[in-house]
């Protein structure tokens, strides 16, 4: 069995980057002789937005100058994706984009206690599936507490300035490589997939780079 390396660059408010990992995830199990071990790393695709968010459609159409048609047209194809990589979208109207950045401080947290892939799937489901507000104390603290995480724990990380210093070095350092967009998704700290792609093609990837590694 071949080991593989695959840093996934996201953030838990782009919806592309679940349907990328559940495409990534469907390959995967196609490929029984990669062992991947999978790290996830930080992004914000909104990183001026305030933690109170705003409404996502009205974001949406300011931020990409589409209109609110446009904006629900783009919502279903989205829907119809993640139903094709296996993940049900439930999309309200009252979602919110606010920033991100206290949930990639628990991420960071979370992989001491080789919790962090679990936590970044709850964290997804819960957002894109469950309509749970995760710029709110209360809702967070209920995801955390799912995937057997310590409450209080993670409730003394979010009242202080813990991992800041980690987060914000990992976003420059994947700047620097050229990770711009996300989802982004690094093989062996060398190749690079970009966008949330169809299973087919990361089957196709992963296998044409397994078979150049040394045996």
């Amino acid at each position: 069995m071949s080991k593989m390396s695959i840093d996934i660059v996201s953030d838990v408010t782009c919806p592309w980057c679940i349907i990328g990992y559940k495409n990534l995830e469907k390959a995967l199990a196609e490929l029984p002789d990669i062992n991947a071990e999978i790290n996830w790393h930080a992004f914000e695709i909104n990183p001026d937005i305030s933690e109170e968010g705003e409404n996502n459609i009205d974001h949406i159409m300011h931020k990409y100058g589409i209109s609110r048609e446009q904006s629900q047209q783009n919502r279903q194809n989205i829907v119809e994706r993640g139903l094709d990589a296996g993940f049900r979208f439930n999309l309200s109207d009252d979602s919110l984009s606010f920033n991100t950045f206290n949930l990639h401080r628990l991420l960071f947290w979370a992989k001491a206690f080789n919790k962090q892939t679990e936590l970044k799937i709850a964290f997804f489901y819960a957002h894109f599936a469950e309509g749970k507000q995760l710029n709110q104390k209360e809702d967070l603290l209920t995801v955390i507490k799912s995937v057997g995480l310590n409450t209080e724990e993670a409730e003394q990380v979010l009242s202080s300035n813990e991992f800041e210093t980690e987060v914000r070095a990992e976003q420059n350092h994947m700047h620097q490589m050229g990770v711009n967009s996300v989802p982004s998704f690094i093989i062996n700290q060398k190749y690079l997939i970009s966008g949330g792609q169809p299973s087919e093609a990361f089957k196709q990837a992963l296998t044409q780079i397994n078979s150049e590694q040394p045996a």
